[in-house]
């Protein structure tokens, strides 16, 4: 078992803090050891950087006492005390303090790591409107005549336009705001972000009246979000004047628009907040987002003024480090119960809206669709049904029929029979063996001369002769046929091509992965959404093993064949997916992450959750599923995916259409997603 791989910054990703100390109104000194205190917490917690309140070595209410030599004199001690510390402390500190340059004030933030001062970032917009009068004491930053200063025995880089950048991390780029700055229409990070920056900090005081700390989300989420970056936000807390003013003390950092962190606010001690920043999916998005780059050649200009300051830390890369950072089971699936219920009606909505459309704007007023009684056939019956109503049409216009082969269980038949009832389509059963029987025996097959012998000819005989019939059932009933196949069953080309259940007019579930499918039918039974009637026999289909049932077994009363037993289990296997095809992870990368959020959590019993969790998989697990996965996703199932029929996508996780998010060539190699495998321990 190798450290590294079980080490957070193995895999791009970067600890970061917010701190927010106690402060002692004018004076340094106790702040400033204030301030020490919370970043040798922060290095003991494993973070790269952290990032202190706006003004935070005098505190910010200090009003006109910043004119007072003895104030700045002192700021500036405790400043060179930080400087100190920070030669045995690993851990990048941004600290805001006042400092004189050139007979002027300014407001600034000095960024600190490994004993020097790396660089300080004066603010660019001063507030001077409401309970703010900033320019009665300081200068913006434009204002500034020179571009270093000397500090603490030190000549450092000064100005707005300052990147800060690991060295020997360099996904690690980060920039340095002031409070103001980011509530301005077009903030300082946004040419930051555009030159590099993928962490923007910003140091603010941000006195808290009602309403404010919702708007701070808002700024925060839509920056990160616009900019593609983490945002790292502090605000002062207890100890600042309350003349006039009261103070929350919030800290929240968020990622491309997502928040992994917020502090206790109106905290009566100092406290932090950490996060684990995802670099590489910030530059992965960034490298996707092709106008991202279209911005940086439109603002060149600005983007060229920033200068970039080199810095070494000493990140904890040779421990192991365990992901701080809530990694879904289920990407697809919100665990909330009220987000996942938004979602599934959002979906539902979505493939519905997009049938109508097919139906209205092709003028045929009839479906065909092949029920067998498991999950997806039932789901995309309910997208019809729903498609018909807001139609005004029959649901008679739905042409449902089951079709039992060799291998069709009784449960199964019993199902579909049941279900084409509740739903009120048109229903008929075509056993298709007589048909199959002719087709093995004109083929010589050994099944028809009386021999167990279950090839993949047998199997994808008895699913070409159901398309066949649904195409033909088409033709004469003026319908199209309504493909039932899902995402994830398309990722691991668990289909027959051609003539078989890859074919269809119209595919409403080839976009929406195997484990939301299940939150949608057990939503639509529990909402009734197609009448209330179908709810038992909705739950029993979700009940029911996932097969293709075409081997026959020794129970006729259960599917025999398990298919998850083939490919892998569904719940890890959509896991893969969405982490391969939304991202472009290494597979060490997304068995990283899979080691995340399956693994037993310090209580040593797994979480409770929405969702029934069937097995709780090890690292071995995962990496032997994860080549699965591989194998079939790179090197033998993309020819499918090639020529699959029309079908609406649903989610930012990506859909496999060539038309849309998946372009691929159908003959590459899985060899370099294979070889990474290497890099997983094998427990």
């Amino acid at each position: 078992m190798t450290k590294a791989f079980f080490n957070i910054y193995s895999h791009d990703f970067a600890r970061v803090a917010v701190g927010v100390p106690q402060c002692r109104v004018a004076d340094p000194a106790a702040n400033a050891a204030e301030t020490i205190r919370l970043a040798d917490q922060a290095a003991q917690n494993g973070a790269a950087l952290i990032a202190f309140p706006e003004l935070g070595l005098s505190a910010y209410t200090c009003d006109d006492l910043f004119h007072q030599r003895a104030l700045l004199d002192a700021s500036t001690t405790a400043l060179a005390s930080i400087v100190v510390a920070s030669e045995r402390i690993p851990v990048v500190m941004i600290v805001g303090l006042p400092l004189r340059v050139e007979h002027l004030l300014f407001n600034c933030a000095a960024v600190v790591a490994g004993g020097k001062i790396l660089g300080v970032v004066p603010k660019s917009y001063l507030p001077n409107y409401g309970e703010f009068y900033e320019a009665r004491q300081f200068n913006p930053a434009d204002n500034a005549t020179t571009d270093e200063v000397t500090l603490c025995g030190q000549t450092v880089p000064f100005g707005p336009n300052l990147l800060f950048q690991a060295a020997d991390f360099p996904l690690l780029k980060f920039h340095v705001e002031i409070c103001e700055d980011v509530w301005v229409p077009i903030p300082p990070s946004s040419f930051a972000a555009l030159a590099g920056a993928t962490v923007l900090i910003n140091l603010s005081a941000s006195n808290i009246v009602v309403g404010k700390s919702g708007y701070r989300h808002q700024l925060v989420s839509q920056q990160s979000a616009r900019c593609l970056s983490a945002y790292l936000y502090s605000s002062a807390g207890k100890g600042e004047s309350s003349t006039d003013l009261a103070w929350d003390g919030q800290a929240l950092i968020y990622e491309n628009g997502e928040m992994l962190a917020e502090s206790e606010r109106f905290s009566d001690e100092s406290h932090l907040v950490f996060a684990d920043i995802d670099l590489e999916r910030l530059s992965r998005e960034r490298m996707r987002a092709t106008t991202f780059g279209d911005s940086v050649r439109r603002h060149r200009e600005e983007v060229a003024k920033f200068r970039v300051v080199s810095f070494n830390v000493e990140l904890p890369a040779g421990q192991t480090l365990p992901l701080r950072r809530n990694v879904e089971r289920f990407p697809y699936v919100p665990a909330d119960p009220r987000r996942r219920d938004e979602r599934c009606a959002e979906v539902y909505n979505i493939q519905v809206q997009a049938l109508v459309q097919r139906l209205s704007a092709s003028g045929i007023s009839k479906v065909v669709i092949g029920i067998s009684g498991g999950l997806d056939s039932t789901h995309a019956l309910l997208v019809c049904a729903k498609a018909m109503d807001r139609l005004g049409l029959p649901r008679k216009n739905i042409l449902g029929v089951t079709m039992p082969g060799f291998a069709t269980s009784e449960r199964t038949l019993l199902q579909a029979r049941q279900l084409m009832e509740v739903v009120g389509c048109s229903a008929s059963e075509i056993d298709i063996r007589p048909s199959c029987l002719q087709m093995l025996e004109d083929l010589g097959h050994p099944y028809s001369s009386g021999e167990e012998h279950y090839d993949i000819t047998f199997e994808n005989v008895q699913a070409g002769e159901r398309t066949s019939h649904l195409f033909r059932i088409a033709n004469f009933e003026n319908g199209i046929v309504i493909g039932t196949g899902d995402l994830s069953e398309l990722a691991l080309g668990w289909c027959t091509y051609g003539v078989g259940d890859h074919m269809s007019h119209y595919s409403v579930n080839a976009s929406v992965p195997k484990t939301l499918i299940t939150h949608l039918v057990r939503w639509v039974a529990e909402t009734g959404q197609i009448g209330n009637s179908g709810t038992d026999v909705l739950l029993r289909i979700l009940a029911t093993d996932i097969s293709p049932e075409l081997v026959p077994g020794k129970a006729d009363s259960h599917p025999e064949q398990k298919t998850e037993s083939i490919v892998g289990p569904y719940e890890l296997q959509d896991f893969n997916l969405y982490y391969t095809l939304r991202f472009g992870f290494t597979p060490s990368k997304v068995a990283f992450l899979a080691y995340s959020a399956w693994r037993d959590r310090e209580s040593g019993r797994w979480p409770e959750g929405p969702h029934v969790v069937r097995n709780e998989y090890d690292l071995k697990a995962i990496k032997r599923n994860l080549g699965i996965f591989l194998h079939r996703f790179f090197k033998t199932s993309q020819f499918k995916r090639s020529c699959i029929p029309n079908a609406p996508k649903v989610g930012s996780g990506g859909s496999l259409t060539p038309r849309g998010d998946w372009r691929a060539p159908s003959d590459s190699e899985s060899t370099v997603w294979v070889n990474d495998l290497e890099n997983i321990p094998n427990e």
